[in-house]
């Protein structure tokens, strides 16, 4: 498929932008996990990547932010190859978050004098997005999967990444925190930060997607804006996914 840039119509237009990902391919073993891969980015917004177990959707998040190297192709940032600098532009949580055993507060501030400096405003007002101000001096790892998974996109955005990798955030969490999570990262995007969110939830990429990598097999089956897809799907195995069909 022929790769291209997708303008979704965004107010900001980062100095990283856009990505371009040519001829990708990542090896494991012996084992091609992702293949050939294409696809460009451009604007401001919110990338979910979707597809089956197995699709390759979490490598190629990794991949992107430079935590494990291709076998071959490229990955450029507005023209630029993956540095240290680029990756200090850039923020990821993961599926099963990693904290500090310190408090919940001082996770924030941890990562805020690593950026330059002490700013308990900035951390309190992360917190109380995240809905955890009152539970600032309570050690982090008492908190439940939801509030843990919380603070770690709050400790993420404490960083001000111009763009911000999202793996599975609201996997198993509660309804509570997946809503706020939801919220969290539509207000962040909305601000300018490009987002790049893996997600299996098609209610949820329905509610955030501007546009949807669909990946089979560690190959781009389909890349559009996110009405188009979901409405009117090109793939047939994007059709079979959306209809909840099992796909080999």
């Amino acid at each position: 498929m022929r790769h291209r840039t997708l303008n979704l119509g965004a107010s900001n237009v980062l100095g990283m932008l856009p990505l371009d990902v040519v001829n990708l391919t990542y090896t494991l073993g012996g084992t091609t996990l992702i293949s050939n891969l294409s696809f460009s980015l451009g604007g401001g917004g919110i990338t979910v990547v979707m597809g089956p177990n197995g699709a390759g959707k979490s490598i190629l998040l990794r991949l992107l932010h430079g935590l494990i190297q291709p076998a071959s192709g490229e990955i450029l940032w507005s023209g630029q190859t993956i540095s240290s600098e680029i990756i200090m532009r850039q923020a990821m949580v993961f599926q099963k978050p990693v904290l500090l055993r310190r408090s919940v507060a001082e996770n924030i501030d941890f990562v805020l004098r690593c950026r330059g400096g002490y700013n308990p405003l900035r951390r309190n007002q992360l917190l109380e997005q995240a809905g955890l101000i009152e539970k600032a001096a309570q050690p982090a790892r008492l908190l439940s999967g939801g509030e843990q998974q919380r603070l770690a996109l709050a400790r993420a955005l404490s960083t001000g990444p111009e763009v911000l990798f999202l793996d599975e955030p609201t996997a198993s969490l509660d309804p509570t925190s997946a809503l706020k999570i939801e919220e969290t990262v539509h207000k962040t995007a909305s601000l300018g930060t490009r987002t790049i969110l893996v997600t299996h939830d098609i209610g949820q990429a329905r509610r955030l997607a501007n546009d949807v990598v669909f990946l089979h097999g560690g190959q781009l089956a389909e890349h559009a804006k996110a009405g188009a897809f979901f409405d009117n799907p090109v793939s047939h195995l994007s059709r079979d996914y959306l209809a909840g069909r099992l796909i080999l």
